[in-house]
């Protein structure tokens, strides 16, 4: 039996991104639709004016409706932005007794988290346990049915500035959309492109956008650091724009198609010629300049997420090593670039994986839109019960032969299903003072 469809809102820099999906009767993620328009209003995925991220919004879904034939009214909604801000907080409780610890205590030892002082200004997005602490004993990712007095947990906390937050909801709305969740972008992304080895072995998810460059570092299966950095491919054609002294649109498409992560790449007398303005001659740019270009911008960035990597205290233990995504990680030889500068492991991650087979040639199956595939995702594991049947999905030359059928217990690593869960819900509470305002 199909699960409920479900869409994803991904509110980007550049673009904002449309998915509507539902899991096929083999577990995989079925796309129904999609959409996309060009983001306007919006700086370092943080809204700067109401009104035409609307528009942007409004044409997006315009778009997936049209191609899924569905009225969209409710979606998951990713939030990132350079006001994102994350923390490590260790709390603990005493228990009246030393009997076995319940679901509903480790729930509201949770929503005890939830209500912790942050800054001012500020609104917890999600609260999500590291590890539990019994009585002195350390590494405990299930808590449940064990014996003691002292229950401690250490919590990794994210939050968002209240005005930034409350202004991506009000768009939504005035667009004529519900919000269902807000869900960290690089934690959506992560959901798309990462497996289960992934997670386990320790691995840096690096979401390289318009705006910002979104990290997620996992380790032994457990989220242990998050960071946003307030650069992206926009900054990449600024500099191209200044450095080849032409217009925006031209120095973009020069990025796009004919950019690289590695000057020495290219030719000394590689040159491409652009039209010139208003009846001008045209203007000759050397490729390796172009690429001198990118590839230092692309270095302070990659120096960025390293520092991050390095923070998070877990640069020796990613066997997995570093998974770029976003429309950053279209940009040639920049997995080359990434191992040159950080010295680990680096591969491409595209949401495919997780599609079904009908859908892993589409425009989907592409880094750009990770982070939409990840947000329905997370719509998916929160609408699903806990205990699912997964259908291995057959060759397409064996359609005739019958389907495996496993029983399985859903293990969701963006949290959703964990039994302590891992998003912290807000949207209540600022309805609630939408409302009032």
């Amino acid at each position: 039996m199909k699960t409920n469809i479900v869409v994803g809102l991904d509110i980007g820099t550049t673009k904002i991104a449309v998915i509507v999906a539902q899991k096929n009767d083999y577990g995989k993620i079925e796309i129904l639709g999609y959409g996309n328009a060009p983001s306007a209003g919006i700086l370092r995925g943080s809204v700067m004016n109401i009104d035409k991220t609307v528009e942007s919004i409004k044409a997006a879904v315009e778009e997936a409706e049209m191609r899924s034939h569905i009225k969209i009214k409710e979606v998951y909604v990713g939030i990132a932005g350079q006001h994102i801000r994350s923390f490590q907080r260790r709390s603990e409780m005493i228990r009246k007794s030393d009997e076995e610890i319940t679901l509903a205590e480790v729930k509201d030892f949770i929503s005890l988290m939830e209500k912790i002082t942050v800054e001012p200004g500020e609104k917890i997005i999600h609260v999500i346990p590291q590890e539990f602490i019994v009585d002195g004993v350390h590494g405990i990712k299930d808590p449940v049915g064990m014996s003691g007095r002292l229950l401690a947990a250490n919590f990794h906390i994210i939050t968002g500035q209240t005005s930034a937050i409350t202004n991506i909801m009000r768009s939504v709305e005035k667009a004529g959309l519900i919000v269902k969740d807000l869900t960290l972008e690089p934690l959506a992304s992560a959901s798309a492109v990462l497996d289960d080895k992934d997670y386990l072995a320790g691995v840096a998810l690096v979401d390289i956008g318009g705006g910002t460059t979104d990290i997620a570092i996992y380790h032994d299966d457990v989220l242990r650091h998050t960071a946003v950095i307030a650069l992206g491919g926009n900054i990449i054609t600024e500099d191209i724009q200044g450095g080849c002294v032409i217009i925006e649109p031209q120095a973009k498409k020069l990025k796009e198609k004919f950019g690289s992560a590695l000057a020495s790449e290219n030719k000394e007398d590689a040159i491409i010629s652009i039209p010139g303005l208003r009846g001008r001659p045209p203007k000759e740019i050397s490729l390796k300049n172009l690429s001198g270009i990118i590839q230092a911008r692309m270095e302070d960035i990659l120096d960025n997420v390293l520092y991050e990597i390095k923070a998070s205290g877990y640069e020796k233990k990613l066997i997995a090593g570093i998974v770029l995504t976003g429309g950053g990680a279209l940009l040639r030889h920049v997995q080359q670039l990434t191992e040159f500068v950080t010295h680990m492991d680096t591969r491409i991650g595209y949401p495919n994986e997780h599609l079904a087979s009908s859908n892993t040639n589409n425009e989907i199956a592409n880094p750009i839109y990770a982070t939409g595939v990840g947000l329905v995702m997370w719509g998916l594991d929160k609408e699903m019960p806990i205990e699912t049947h997964t259908i291995e999905e057959p060759p397409i030359e064996k359609g005739d032969e019958k389907p495996i059928v496993k029983q399985k217990k859903s293990k969701s690593k963006n949290g959703l299903n964990d039994m302590w869960g891992r998003m912290t819900d807000i949207l209540g509470d600022f309805m609630k003072e939408i409302d009032d305002k």
